[in-house]
Formats: structure tokens, C-alpha cells, sequence
């Protein structure tokens, strides 16, 4: 149903694979009425309220979906993506920093308001940046106030995720962009290896864990996974960050020792549209269920919760604005590479996939590659200190 959804077209313009999220929204809300209890199949599904077991079950295929995405755009970056950061590395840290500043500045004004506070304002952020590991962060800080967390979280969510979305196709439209051209830009600017080099690393004599690369990429999960956990300074790359990094540097080098971690580009794309679908049905269900929950057993009133769609809206939209504007006029990116980069700076998955087919090719990964790192890090951190230090 999502998918049918998303190929809706107006004006060139659709929401993609975007609608399954919107979809799982609406099967999340219609979960939480009681009327289901009394449905066959679908009373297994009824969860009235955020802690029952088939919400908990939805996190689980959210947090399965990412991993697939993640590892899959890991793997797809990694042979142009050390390149790509070295060559462009002044570009992109500043790029995620300028984004993450603007949306945590505004967090900070916001939380300023009379009435509104650091709690609700930094799960705001983490759903207009859709950035779980800044919610989880949010919530702890907040300690007993985590129920504004998850209220700001679950009223900016849904923007969060359709408005990136909806950007990195509506700019193209705009500028009228010829995709062929701006595909040609991005490859001289990621100043592509030569045929002969690679040809002459694959000749090396290596051994397959399987002929589909399933094994290679699961070890690659196995690795991210354990790298994720490591926290420096109550700061962890998680479960995103850390199967990311993993996949690049085996995508990047295609073996350790004799064995080989080269995976079929179709597995890796199957992968990677498989993750993103149940990540976008989990994270969906979950905001769904949420956005429910948290207004209805709110004391803080509508204005509160109008306030913070008001808030969401901004968060999203100026960093993206910002950070566009910075990477054409102060470094220069190439179109392509810009809005790349700004799905990695504002930890979208959902729009790196829509940017993907808009652009025709999978080499945008890279520069989303080469940001999502850094602005997960700052984020994190922008979380800890926003609620540690505004009242």
C-alpha cells in the first residue's frame, strides 16, 4: 500500500518509498483504537498504549531495516568513498557541523520559551533530524520529563521524514537540473578510480563465504555492531554508525587477508530496498503508535502540541536550507553531491533513497556516506548538552 502510495505523481513529484512510512503512520494509529480487538489477525497488531509487545516487535524491524540499509550504502560507498572524503573531507565536516548547528541553535531558542523547556524541545530535534540515537540521548537527560521527549519526538517525526524527502526532489525540479549532466559533475568530483586499477585487484586469488555475499555481509553487521557499542566520553557511534563505518572499509578494500568481502551489486541493492522498506514500516508503525499515545495522555494542551509541529517544521527545513546554501555558494559542491551530503547531515535514510532514484545513480551514497558520521556524533552530542544545560 505504501509503495502504490508513493507512486503517486504531482507536478514530477512523489513521496516514493516515503509512503510506506506515511501508511504504517495510519496502520500505527489504527492499532491504538480497541475497536480491533475484535478483528481476526488484526487484534494481534491492537497495542493501546507504547510498551505493549507488538510495538516492541515493530522497533525490532525498524532497527533490522536500518541495519540492512546502513551495511548495503556501506558497501555500494566503499570502493569511491575514501577517496571521495579525502579529496572533499573540508567540504563535508563542515557541511554536517553548519546543519547540526542551526537545528540545535533553533532547539535552544525554542527551549527558551516560557513553558516549553529543554525536554520537549530536544525530542523535537531528534524527530525533525529522525535521528534515534539523539532521542535515546534526549531521554536520558530528561529523566523524568522523558514523556516530552517522546512527545516532541513523535509530533516531528513525520516531517522530519517528508520533508527531506520532498526537498531532494523538489530542488532538481526547480533548477531544472539535466541529471545526466549533474551525474557527470558528481563522478569528476569523486575523481573516480581508472578500469585498469580494478581490474588488476580483482585478478588476486580470494575465497567467497558464499556466491551471493550474504556471509561477507553479515559479518560486516556482526563487526558494525560491536564497533557501535563502544562509547568514548558517553558518546557511541550505535547500531547505525558503527555497521556504516564497517561496510565502507570492507566495500573500500573487498577482502581481508584470502578472504574475499565483494558482494553482488543485486544482493546489495536488494538489500538496501528490503532494509529501507522495514525500517520505514517499523519507524512508521512506532510514530504511528506514538503521536497517538503521547497527545492523548498529554496535560500540556493542543497549543503545546501545535507549538511543536511549528517547531519540527522549522528545525527540519532551515538546516536544510542553510546547509544547501553553504554547499553551493561557500564550497561549491556539485548538485548531486550537495544533496547527498545533506541527506547525511540531516541522518535521513529515507530521502538518500528517494535521492537515489531521482538522481539515477547510486554513487550519491558516498557523500551521504562521508556526512551521516559526523552529524550523528554532533547531534548526540547537541542532545546531552541542550538538556543538560537549559532548564
Amino acid at each position: 500500500m505504501g509503495y502504490a502510495l508513493g507512486r503517486i505523481e504531482i507536478k514530477g513529484v512523489s513521496l516514493g518509498s516515503a509512503g510506506v512510512f506515511l501508511v504504517a503512520i495510519l496502520f500505527g494509529f489504527l492499532c491504538t483504537l480497541p475497536e480491533l480487538q475484535g478483528i481476526p489477525i488484526l487484534k494481534e497488531f491492537f497495542t493501546p498504549d507504547s510498551s505493549a509487545s507488538a510495538f516492541k516487535n515493530y522497533k525490532f524491524i525498524e532497527t533490522i531495516g536500518l541495519l540492512l540499509f546502513v551495511t548495503a550504502v556501506g558497501f555500494i560507498a566503499g570502493p569511491n568513498f575514501f577517496r571521495d572524503f579525502k579529496r572533499n573531507a573540508k567540504s563535508y565536516i563542515p557541511l554536517g557541523a553548519i546543519i547540526i548547528t542551526v537545528g540545535s541553535l533553533l532547539a535552544v531558542i525554542f527551549a527558551l520559551i516560557p513553558g516549553i523547556g529543554s525536554a520537549f524541545s530536544t525530542g523535537i530535534l531528534s524527530g525533525a533530524l529522525t535521528s534515534t540515537p539523539a532521542y535515546s540521548a534526549a531521554k536520558d537527560v530528561a529523566g523524568a520529563a522523558d514523556g516530552l521527549v517522546s512527545l516532541g519526538q513523535a509530533i516531528a517525526y513525520p516531517f522530519g521524514v517528508i520533508g527531506v524527502v520532498l526537498f531532494v526532489q523538489l530542488v532538481p525540479k526547480f533548477l531544472k537540473a539535466d541529471m545526466s549532466k549533474e551525474r557527470e559533475l558528481m563522478k569528476v568530483a569523486q575523481d573516480n578510480k581508472p578500469a585498469e586499477a580494478v581490474k588488476e585487484k580483482k585478478e588476486k586469488k580470494t575465497i567467497e563465504l558464499d556466491s551471493y555475499g550474504i556471509g561477507a555481509f553479515g559479518v560486516a553487521i556482526l563487526f558494525g555492531l560491536l564497533l557501535g557499542s563502544i562509547k568514548i566520553a558517553g558518546v557511541s557511534l550505535g547500531n547505525t554508525g558503527g555497521p556504516l563505518i564497517v561496510a565502507l572499509i570492507l566495500g573500500h578494500f573487498g577482502r581481508i587477508g584470502f578472504i574475499s568481502f565483494k558482494i553482488k551489486t543485486t544482493t546489495l541493492k536488494t538489500l538496501r530496498e528490503l532494509g529501507l522498506m522495514l525500517f520505514l514500516a517499523g519507524a512508521g508503525f512506532e510514530g504511528g503508535v506514538q503521536l497517538v499515545s503521547q497527545i492523548s495522555n498529554s496535560a500540556y494542551g493542543p497549543m503545546l502540541i501545535l507549538y511543536g509541529f511549528i517547531a519540527g517544521v522549522v528545525m527540519t527545513t532551515v538546516p536544510l536550507i542553510v546547509g544547501y546554501i553553504f554547499a553551493k555558494k561557500v564550497i561549491k559542491l556539485s548538485l548531486l553531491n550537495n544533496l547527498g551530503s545533506l541527506t547525511g547531515g540531516m541522518t535521513s535514510t529515507p530521502a538518500l533513497g528517494t535521492l537515489i532514484g531521482v538522481a539515477g545513480t547510486d554513487d550519491v551514497a558516498a557523500a551521504y556516506a562521508s556526512t551521516y558520521p559526523i552529524a550523528l556524533v554532533l547531534v548526540v552530542l547537541a542532545a546531552n548538552l541542550i538538556g543538560t544545560f537549559i532548564a
